[in-house]
């Protein structure tokens, strides 16, 4: 079931697509759906997406695809849709789209990419537990390599002397596995992410601080659970 707000928004980006060939901004949906904020259209859309309506390309500014419609509409939609040539039916818009030539709208100069920002890493939380739904971080698309993303608020100074600071954020990409000396998010025993360098030595894996005044720690390779490897940091003045 949708919400009123949800399903307004869907049929929103539906209509838009079709007409315009291009995902509406977020300026537009949130024009749209007369609300005060974009930060409102951020949770209808990740509830769209968790429900399996729409899905959003990764890496790219106003990227999304329509999957379904409410069955109610889909029928309509179907018989009533007079969709020419194969670019139209995937419903898949790339980052670099021409403008809307309906409006005369330039494209913007700074498109990024928006990273979900998993809030402040702490020992004791699982990583997917510190995910806040409504907060995302832009970041260059140049930033980014193949794969999944997110972003970490750093706490504390265990890594500060390779020039990781408490409060900086941090890009991960998502792995499951990481050579030896990579600066990784590690779960440990299922519960405790951290940020530290991995190190394997013999049967052993060390998580290595970057900071004398605190210890490596040393666990079985059962312990420990590569969640991302660290490949950017943002930093505000």
């Amino acid at each position: 079931m949708l919400t009123r707000k949800q399903h307004e928004l869907l049929l929103f980006i539906h209509r838009h697509l079709n007409t315009h060939g291009v995902s509406p901004s977020f300026d537009e949906m949130k024009d749209a759906l007369d609300l005060k904020s974009k930060s409102g259209i951020h949770r209808l859309i990740t509830g769209l997406e968790e429900r399996g309506f729409i899905r959003r390309l990764p890496h790219r500014a106003r990227a999304l695809e329509v999957l379904r419609l409410p069955e109610n509409l889909a029928e309509s939609a179907t018989t009533s849709a007079t969709v020419s040539g194969a670019a139209r039916a995937s419903n898949i818009i790339e980052g670099d789209f021409a403008p809307d030539r309906t409006s005369q709208t330039p494209p913007a100069a700074n498109d990024s990419a928006q990273l979900p920002l998993y809030g402040r890493i702490a020992a004791g939380t699982p990583i997917e537990a510190l995910r806040d739904h409504n907060t995302f971080v832009d970041v260059p698309p140049s930033m980014l390599g193949q794969g999944e993303h997110y972003a970490l608020e750093v706490e504390g100074d265990s890594m500060i002397d390779v020039g990781i600071h408490d409060g900086d954020t941090v890009i991960i990409q998502r792995a499951e596995s990481a050579d030896s000396g990579t600066i990784v998010v590690a779960l440990v025993d299922g519960e405790e992410a951290t940020l530290k360098r991995l190190r394997r030595r013999g049967q052993t894996i060390a998580l290595e601080p970057a900071n004398t005044e605190y210890e490596v720690r040393i666990f079985p390779p059962d312990r420990v659970q590569v969640q991302g490897k660290l490949i950017g940091l943002l930093r505000r003045y």
